[in-house]
């Protein structure tokens, strides 16, 4: 299994809108809206911050209530393996690919889906995997009961989970991959 980190190569990977303050947030969402029209990211209203940080505040607290190790307060984001949807994301995309192996699988979290809708109100269709996190070992199981939402959901035609979304809680693998 691999993690993917979809992100424009004009940016650079693994940046987060919710490890800076709420007024940097908002500048740069406003840079993309003007500088990459575009890419998906222009798209984000002007409270995606503040749901993203609820949204995180959940995964922190599921994650922990699982006996997740969390070392920083905001997860990196990967999908497990391609998705050919995120890969249209960005004007200039790129994307880094890691093997599980190499991550402390006690610092990763999943949805299968995006967690934002995952734990949205607004999707209420009685899936088992709604409003949960897993733990690798479970979502492994899910996987193959399910399979994974690229290959039978990538046009979203069948609801919102597109990729499994997985949530990284260390720096430790990341900044092996990140080029200073």
């Amino acid at each position: 299994m691999y993690l993917y980190h979809f992100y424009d190569a004009r940016s650079g990977p693994f940046k987060s809108l919710t490890q800076i303050s709420p007024e940097e947030a908002d500048d740069v969402l406003g840079r993309i809206k003007t500088e990459r029209p575009e890419s998906m990211c222009a798209a984000r209203d002007a409270d995606y911050v503040e749901k993203r940080k609820n949204c995180e505040a959940i995964l922190r607290k599921e994650f922990a209530a699982k006996g997740g190790v969390m070392e920083i307060s905001s997860p990196h984001y990967m999908v497990v393996e391609f998705s050919p949807w995120l890969s249209t994301w960005y004007e200039q995309s790129e994307y880094i690919k890691i093997p599980i192996e190499e991550f402390d699988l006690k610092t990763v979290s999943f949805t299968y889906g995006d967690s934002m809708p995952t734990f949205s109100d607004r999707v209420n269709d009685g899936k088992e995997y709604r409003k949960k996190v897993y733990m690798y070992d479970e979502i492994v199981k899910l996987i193959e009961k399910y399979g994974l939402p690229q290959d039978w959901n990538d046009d979203g035609k069948f609801g919102p989970e597109r990729y499994i979304e997985a949530h990284v809680w260390s720096d430790s693998t990341i900044n092996k991959y990140i080029k200073r």
